[in-house]
């Protein structure tokens, strides 16, 4: 059973500790799950759209440009062939859809797997909640420094969507920003150190333990 402090958006310890659910952050990571869903991930951000011309496609003369036989070379028939340069391409690419299934529990358990990871590297930070009157970049980077985790490539994760907060984390290049029911793989893994609200924990817990 692992503990972790609380802290305030000062950085300091709240006296209070939090603990972090074996059933998510104590198991045996899977790294061929964590493989897959990280897969589909990626595979789902393709657009599909490649696309080279055939040889039915392209516009040109279609007239035979030497004989069948006795030219001592390949055989070849119009200005549109593959061998030639400026040709169609052989078997190019077309546009379609990389996205495949995984199933529920296999996507599940590689998100407990990377939250696993993160809470065996101590790369976890819990913060009481918190809210900014408005949007103000400088206030969330005064927030970040005084979780010293600056630097870090950062994963932040609130319990719901919050306006402000994203939009003052929006400018920084690596900080991202998550609400918990969003939270995948992929984000976990890319991410160094995640920084998770009170009740963003609470959130993740709702959502991984069935």
């Amino acid at each position: 059973m692992m503990e972790v402090n609380v802290l305030n958006i000062k950085g300091e310890d709240t006296g209070r500790k939090v603990v972090l659910n074996d059933a998510i952050f104590g198991i045996e990571p899977n790294d061929h799950v964590i493989y897959l869903a990280v897969k589909q991930y990626m595979a789902n951000q393709r657009q599909g759209t490649h696309k080279s011309k055939e040889r039915s496609e392209i516009s040109g003369s279609t007239r035979k440009l030497g004989r069948q036989k006795g030219g001592g070379g390949a055989r070849r028939g119009d200005i549109n062939s593959p061998l030639l340069v400026g040709g169609a391409r052989v078997f190019g690419p077309k546009p379609r859809d990389y996205s495949f299934k995984l199933n529920k529990k296999v996507k599940l358990l590689a998100r407990k797997s990377a939250l696993s990871y993160k809470a065996k590297e101590n790369n976890i930070v819990v913060v009481e909640d918190f809210e900014l009157e408005a949007p103000k970049t400088k206030e969330f980077v005064n927030i970040i420094n005084n979780l010293n985790v600056s630097g870090k490539k950062l994963l932040m994760v609130l319990p719901g969507v919050n306006k402000n907060v994203y939009l003052s984390a929006r400018n920084l290049q690596r900080t991202s920003i998550m609400t918990a029911s969003a939270l995948n793989t992929y984000s976990v893994l890319n991410a160094e150190t995640l920084v998770v609200t009170e009740n963003a924990l609470k959130a993740i817990e709702d959502t991984l333990v069935k």
